[in-house]
């Protein structure tokens, strides 16, 4: 067994921007940090014989990448009809209202104040352009917000911040709510035992082979930190920064401003059931 076969999901190596599955490419924005990993991915999304694509999370309000994304599309014999937002993150929506002003696209979401159009997104809806069939999965959790694509025709489904390539997701407290993420992951393990889906195409890190193995990971990975919080409350450790000091003290210090985001949505999981 190879190192990558033996992570959670089996990441794939090689190149991240570039062809995933048959309607599904990537093209990587040069914003990498501790946060984003390598950067976020932009996906174009189109039927192979189609002139039409869509683009899910255009990326930050880089011309460059913005410019990329279109001359990608463009190569491939395509004009970008619509885009996507999986939630509002800058990193993933900061692009957005520049890259519908050089596609002439409409821009929906989930949140009516990043939309450009008439049309959002919502429980149920199924996106048809040029043919392309992708269902909208609602996944709140990692925000308010937060949206999978389940694209049925690949087996795939495009996570945004809900599962990433590499690593795991912050619960962004307040707009965040743990109860609202478990919930979300369940429904994607879901969608790997009923709907077939193998793929993870994330909005950072590498594609995932292992759907169901990617998610059942996030659900004990939260199970474990869940219970390392209980522990520390009850051994004392009350304020968040204090949690975080003592159950993320493996975990690289620049990133503990954000596992403190996530300590706080523990802290009120465990508030709301009577656990402490």
């Amino acid at each position: 067994m190879t190192e990558a076969a033996a992570l959670p999901g089996q990441p794939r190596g090689g190149v991240l921007s570039g062809r995933a599955t048959a309607r599904a490419v990537n093209v990587l924005a040069p914003n990498a940090s501790a946060m984003t990993l390598d950067g976020t991915n932009t996906w174009i999304v189109a039927e192979p014989d189609s002139g039409l694509a869509v683009v899910i999370d255009p990326g930050p309000l880089d011309d460059a990448h913005l410019q990329n994304v279109i001359a990608t599309a463009e190569k491939a014999g395509q004009r970008v009809a619509l885009t996507l937002l999986t939630h509002g993150h800058p990193d993933h929506a900061e692009g957005a209202a520049r890259f519908a002003e050089l596609t002439g696209s409409k821009v929906r979401a989930l949140d009516p104040a990043l939309r450009l159009g008439d049309e959002g997104l919502a429980a149920g809806d199924v996106i048809t352009t040029g043919g392309l069939e992708l269902r909208v999965v609602p996944t709140p959790g990692h925000t308010a917000d937060s949206l999978c694509f389940h694209l049925p025709a690949d087996q795939s489904v495009l996570t945004g911040d809900t599962v990433l390539g590499r690593g795991t997701t912050v619960v962004a407290h307040p707009d965040g709510r743990l109860g609202d993420y478990l919930d979300s992951l369940r429904r994607l393990r879901s969608l790997t035992v009923d709907d077939g889906v193998h793929t993870v195409l994330p909005g950072h890190g590498p594609v995932l082979e292992d759907a169901q193995g990617a998610v059942e990971f996030y659900l004990a990975h939260r199970a474990t930190r869940l219970a390392q919080v209980e522990t520390a409350v009850e051994n004392g450790h009350v304020a968040p920064a204090d949690v975080v000091s003592h159950v993320y003290a493996d975990v690289d210090r620049s990133l503990w401003p954000a596992a403190e985001l996530s300590v706080r949505a523990q802290l009120d999981y465990l508030r709301e059931h009577g656990l402490i």
